[in-house]
């Protein structure tokens, strides 16, 4: 995540070459955040991970997070002038690779996950008093997901080397950004934690086994970078 970050704070510096954050820059937008409700898109980059907690000691299974895509639609509705209401419904895909201990062979010891997620979030815009050009805020709140790659109905399970996940999630999640005021647009670079409330694995039929038997809780966990316009 360290180039993707790299890259939202490079953004931010070149924009700097335009004169948006000047001393005396020209106001673009002006009256923009005084519409009590706005709409707008997102597109952006995530790296999902999982948390696994263990019923007893054991070697950690090991996860392979890869880059992932974001794109949704966003509904802004003005609460104040500092604080705004968010609904973000959005498509995430995403793959990551279990490497689990114990096991020689690559077929028994490799489980690629892939997801694809409606994402439904509904979030707390905290904004600070906009310095010409730019408004840097906070925004955090609550968040559902259903999972269309979780195989929850297939009756096979890691045994048949299918990797079953419940269909719905539920999140919570925190990040900042920062508004950019354009003359024709608002651009908004945002980064986010994505943390799951609830385990999301589903056991296998064999209670004793030797993928999921000792596994108490697997969750969610990761970071979204968000590029929005307005």
């Amino acid at each position: 995540m360290k180039k993707w970050l790299f890259l939202l704070l490079l953004s931010s510096s070149a924009f700097a070459q335009f004169g948006l954050f000047g001393k005396d820059p020209l106001v673009n937008k002006e009256n923009f955040d005084k519409q009590r409700v706005h709409w707008g898109y997102y597109l952006g980059f995530n790296m999902l991970d999982f948390k696994f907690d263990y019923l007893s000691v054991t070697e950690d299974i090991e996860v392979q997070s890869q880059t992932g895509f974001n794109v949704g639609l966003i509904g802004n509705l003005r609460l104040s002038d500092h604080l705004d209401f968010r609904f973000e419904p959005g498509l995430s895909i995403t793959q990551r690779n279990l490497l689990f201990p114990n096991f020689t062979n690559e077929i028994d010891q490799l489980r690629e996950v892939k997801s694809t997620y409606i994402h439904l979030p509904f979030l707390m815009k905290f904004s600070a008093k906009r310095t010409g050009n730019i408004k840097p805020y906070l925004i955090g709140g609550l968040s559902t997901a259903l999972n269309l790659g979780s195989n929850a109905d297939a009756p096979d399970d890691n045994s048949n080397q299918r990797f079953r996940m419940t269909k719905w999630s539920s999140f919570y999640e925190v990040g900042f950004g920062i508004d950019i005021y354009f003359e024709y647009f608002k651009f908004s670079p945002s980064i986010r934690g994505v943390f799951s409330t609830k385990d999301e694995l589903i056991r296998d039929n064999d209670p004793n086994s030797p993928w999921t038997s000792n596994i108490g809780a697997m969750q969610t966990r990761g970071i979204f970078i968000n590029f929005a316009f307005h």
